[in-house]
C-alpha cells in the first residue's frame, strides 16, 4: 500500500507533512510506501534530504485581483492531476492527505479518482481557500486551531504536527544542556528570539531597542536571527553589555524552548503549537491585524497563555518582556495555560488515522 502526500510552498505545509510521514515510518511504514508530491519551491530539496520520494508537479497559484494568468489555472490543474492519478494508480495508493495550497486540489481530485481515502490537514485558525474546498470531498479533516473546527465541516481537532522531540519534550531535563549550548549564564532569565528561518526584522530591531533599555543584569538573550540578518546582529550583539546570544539557525528547536523563560515571536501556526506543546510563555507580533497569524493567537491569548502585540504597536513590546520579565508569577501562570493547550502527539493520531483507513 502506499501514502500520497501533498504539501507545497511554505515549511508551514512542508514540515507538519514531514512529522506525520516520520510517525507513520515510526510506525512500521517503509520509506517506500510514501511518496509526496509538490512544486518546485523548498520542498523539492527538503523532502527529498528527509529521505522520501517526492514527485514534482507544475502549481500556479490563484491570483485575487484580476490577471490573464488565472486563464490558464484550470489546465495547470488538470495536468497536475493527470500525472498524480497516474502515480497513485501505479503504486496502490490508499491514502491521500494534503496540507493546504495550491497542489492540494489536484491531489484531492487525483485521490478520488483512485477511489483512496482522502485526509485534510489544515495547521491554521482561518482556513486556507484550498483546504476549505477540499474538505468537502474528505474522509476526516485535521485542524490545529478550535476555531477551524467551526469552519470546517467535520473537523478534528488534533493541534499541528510537529517533530517526535516534541512530544517527549522535557524542559527541566533539557535545561542546564540547552543554557550550555547558547553559553548563558546561570540565575538569569533568558528572552527567546524567534523570527522564524529567514528572521523578522521587526522583531530583530525592537529586541536590539530592548537590549539598549534594560540594565546588563536583568535578562539574557538567545535570538534566532535567521541567516540573512545574522551578521548585523551579531555586530548590535556585541557592543551590548547583555548576555545576547545570536543564531543564524537553530536544527535543534527543543533547545530553544528549553533555554527560554519567555519567546518573542510572530504567530505562524507552527510556533504557536510549538509555543503550546512546550509549555512556553511568549509575546507574539502577529503580521498584521485579521490575518492568519493574528487568527493563530487568539485562543491562547484569551486563556492567558500569550500576550498578542498588534505591529502597528511594536513600540510597546520592550515594555510588555520587561513586565514580564520581572513577573516570575505570570510567566508560570502563562506556562501553565500553554502547557494544558499544547497538542503534541497529532503526527501519532493522523499516522493512527492513516495507517486505519489503509488497512480496510
Amino acid at each position: 500500500m502506499t501514502y500520497a502526500f501533498a504539501a507545497a510552498g511554505t515549511g508551514g505545509h512542508v514540515f507538519p507533512a514531514l512529522a506525520v510521514a516520520d510517525s507513520l515510518v515510526a510506525a512500521g511504514a517503509s520509506h517506500d510506501e510514501i511518496v509526496f508530491f509538490g512544486g518546485d519551491r523548498m520542498e523539492a530539496k527538503t523532502i527529498p534530504a528527509a529521505g522520501y520520494e517526492f514527485r514534482q508537479v507544475e502549481l500556479r497559484g490563484l491570483k485575487r485581483s484580476f490577471s490573464l494568468q488565472n486563464l490558464g489555472i484550470p489546465r495547470v490543474v488538470a495536468r497536475a492531476r493527470r500525472s498524480m492519478i497516474s502515480e497513485m494508480e501505479n503504486r496502490g495508493t490508499k491514502v491521500c492527505i494534503v496540507f493546504g495550497g495550491y497542489v492540494s486540489v489536484p491531489a484531492a481530485m487525483a485521490a478520488r479518482k483512485v477511489g483512496a481515502s482522502l485526509f485534510v490537514q489544515e495547521q491554521n485558525a482561518k482556513p486556507g481557500l484550498a483546504n476549505r474546498l477540499v474538505s468537502r470531498w474528505a474522509d476526516r479533516v485535521f485542524v490545529g486551531f478550535a476555531a477551524a473546527r467551526r469552519q470546517l465541516k467535520h473537523a478534528e481537532l488534533t493541534g499541528n504536527p510537529l517533530r517526535p522531540i516534541f512530544s517527549r519534550f522535557d524542559r527541566t531535563e533539557l535545561r542546564g544542556e540547552a543554557r550550555q549550548r547558547y553559553g548563558i549564564p546561570t540565575g538569569l532569565p533568558v528572552l527567546g528570539v524567534l523570527g522564524g528561518s529567514l528572521g523578522a526584522k521587526i522583531l530583530n530591531d525592537v529586541t536590539a531597542a530592548l537590549a539598549m533599555a534594560v540594565e546588563p543584569d536583568h535578562l539574557a538573550i538567545v535570538h534566532l536571527t535567521g541567516r540573512p540578518h545574522y551578521e548585523d546582529i551579531s555586530e548590535v550583539a556585541n557592543q551590548s553589555a547583555l548576555p545576547w546570544r545570536p543564531v543564524a539557525f537553530e536544527d535543534r528547536m527543543e533547545m530553544f524552548y528549553a533555554a527560554s523563560d519567555l519567546v518573542l515571536s510572530r504567530a505562524g501556526a507552527m510556533t504557536i503549537n510549538e509555543l503550546a506543546a512546550t509549555g512556553t510563555p511568549a509575546v507574539v507580533v502577529p503580521l498584521g491585524l485579521g490575518t492568519n497569524q493574528s487568527a493563530n493567537a487568539m485562543e491562547l491569548e484569551a486563556a492567558g497563555g500569550l500576550v498578542q502585540v498588534e505591529q502597528s504597536q511594536i513600540d510597546q513590546v520592550p515594555i510588555v518582556i520587561d513586565q514580564l520579565i520581572v513577573d516570575r508569577a505570570r510567566r508560570e501562570a502563562m506556562a501553565t495555560v500553554m502547557a494544558t493547550h499544547g497538542r503534541p502527539a497529532a503526527a501519532r493520531v493522523i499516522a493512527d488515522a492513516m495507517k486505519e483507513a489503509a488497512s480496510e
